[in-house]
């Protein structure tokens, strides 16, 4: 079975050498998003609600450009560097998921530069 790089042209510019997103099959395995604004190419701004509702939207632009929607995403991995963040985090998740949301796991880890959360997929695509 054959590997698509999904890339977004509206989407954030990964910050290395990886694809923003990955198809194979009817699977779409999207990268870890941060809360990077693709317009500037800097943090969002408006503290730590801002930038997970910039880290989801980045991960809907990559479902979306390879068919899927946030209605299809089976899994989530969300990454936070401080644990005492979860409850505005879930805040947040809430409001970009329908029901059934995701399966989920949420861990605390070092991230890169001062993004305070990052969070990747894997996507049915139909």
């Amino acid at each position: 079975m054959e590997r698509t790089a999904i890339v977004p042209p509206d989407g954030a510019k990964p910050g290395g050498p990886y694809s923003p997103g990955i198809k194979h099959g009817n699977l779409l395995y999207i990268s870890g998003q941060l809360g990077i604004d693709p317009a500037t190419g800097e943090k969002a701004p408006g503290g730590f609600k801002a930038e997970v509702h910039q880290v989801l939207s980045n991960l809907r632009t990559v479902a979306e450009a390879a068919g899927g929607s946030m209605a299809s995403v089976l899994k989530v991995t969300v990454y936070l560097v401080d644990a005492g963040d979860f409850a505005a985090m879930n805040e947040v998740y809430l409001t970009h998921f329908p029901e059934p949301r995701p399966a989920r796991s949420t861990v605390e880890a070092g991230l890169m530069q001062d993004f305070r959360v990052e969070i990747d997929a894997i996507v049915a695509l139909d």
